[in-house]
């Protein structure tokens, strides 16, 4: 069966200071009257019934989603006794599926996306579960808009086949975060698009690659799933989690795998990782301003404002940020907007943490 697991474990400190520890962004209504980690929920729906939506979450913010999302079952929530980026989320996932079902296929995705063409992302998703059934890992790659510094690339080598009119090709490569000039010979050349990091496997074809590639992770997962069923479970999990090293999918994983596919996409896919991401898929007005507030800006153009009950008031302003919470208020320039997480970094080590 083909299962889809989201990964809502994130503090989203690029977007602080509305996402905090307690209430990050995937639990924030930031598009409309949905949190992020509805939306994501939502479009899987036609897809997936609830049985087979999953969330790799931290036990911190079990209870927030579960409460967000009422039909999913509760044994759908894998619980992750601290963050360890995204290989390990993956591997507790595809431990849990294994023991329901020896078949299981999965794709991964993560709360913090924006997808505009839902229908189309879900008939993508359905190929490439196709794709992926006889043991063929499958990314969907983003058709790139612009020569982004930002993301990861992936080139498309040989095509393939073509599954529901869908090309898939053989992935010639991972390409990390390249300079500006590098991005655009990647745009210009037609074979590259930007890594969604939305990956669709067989679970025991992911347990065979970090055996071969991550064998610490393999084991400690293996010993969890040992565990399972007995008295000691919850022990053995924080234990070998205590141990578990950080390593994304793409470089403990994807980077070096083989027998990997890609499926260019373009559904209108946006990264919500910092604020001039948000802003740039929100309406603004006839100035370029986007505003979530009582706001009064007097020749000021491509601004955004989000606060709450507070006026905020601006004159001669170009490109910010302005973002006012009760405790907190960020100002930054919009092409900086990535640098937010280092304010957040200063906090920590400032012991700083009724701010975080």
């Amino acid at each position: 069966m083909y299962y889809a697991v989201i990964m809502a474990g994130g503090t989203g400190t690029r977007l602080w200071p509305l996402s905090r520890k307690e209430q990050p962004k995937q639990a924030l209504k930031l598009i409309g009257d949905r949190t992020m980690f509805q939306h994501a929920v939502d479009r899987l729906a036609l897809l997936f019934p609830p049985e087979r939506i999953c969330v790799v979450t931290n036990v911190a913010l079990a209870e927030v989603l579960r409460a967000q999302t009422p039909a999913l079952p509760a044994e759908n929530f894998f619980l992750e006794p601290a963050g360890r980026n995204s290989a390990p989320a993956a591997g507790l996932a595809a431990i849990h599926l294994l023991r329901r079902d020896p078949d299981a296929i999965m794709v991964m995705l993560t709360a913090d996306h924006y997808i505009l063409d839902t229908g189309q992302f879900r008939a993508a998703l359905a190929a490439a579960g196709k794709v992926a059934a006889d043991g063929t890992i499958v990314t969907l790659g983003i058709r790139p808009t612009y020569p982004a510094a930002g993301f990861g690339y992936i080139e498309q080598g040989v095509a393939q086949v073509i599954v529901d009119g869908f090309r898939v090709y053989r992935s010639a490569g991972f390409a990390e975060k390249p300079d500006q000039g590098t991005a655009i010979r990647f745009v210009e050349d037609g074979r590259h698009t930007w890594n969604s990091g939305m990956f669709i496997w067989r679970a025991d074809r992911l347990m065979a690659e970090y055996a071969a590639q991550l064998p610490g992770l393999h084991a400690a997962l293996m010993r969890i799933a040992d565990a399972a069923d007995s008295p000691s479970a919850q022990y053995v999990l924080n234990d070998e989690w205590s141990r578990v090293v950080s390593v994304s999918l793409d470089y403990g994983i994807m980077e070096r795998a083989e027998n990997v596919s890609v499926i260019p996409v373009d559904f209108g896919w946006s990264d919500i990782g910092n604020w001039s991401a948000l802003m740039a898929v929100l309406p603004g007005d006839q100035e370029g301003n986007v505003l979530h507030a009582p706001a009064l800006l007097i020749d000021s153009h491509n601004c955004f404002v989000r606060g709450t009950a507070r006026l905020v008031a601006a004159v001669g302003l170009e490109d910010m940020i302005i973002v006012d919470t009760p405790d907190v208020l960020l100002v930054c320039p919009r092409s900086r907007s990535e640098e937010v997480r280092t304010l957040v970094t200063h906090l920590e080590a400032d012991g700083k943490e009724k701010y975080l």
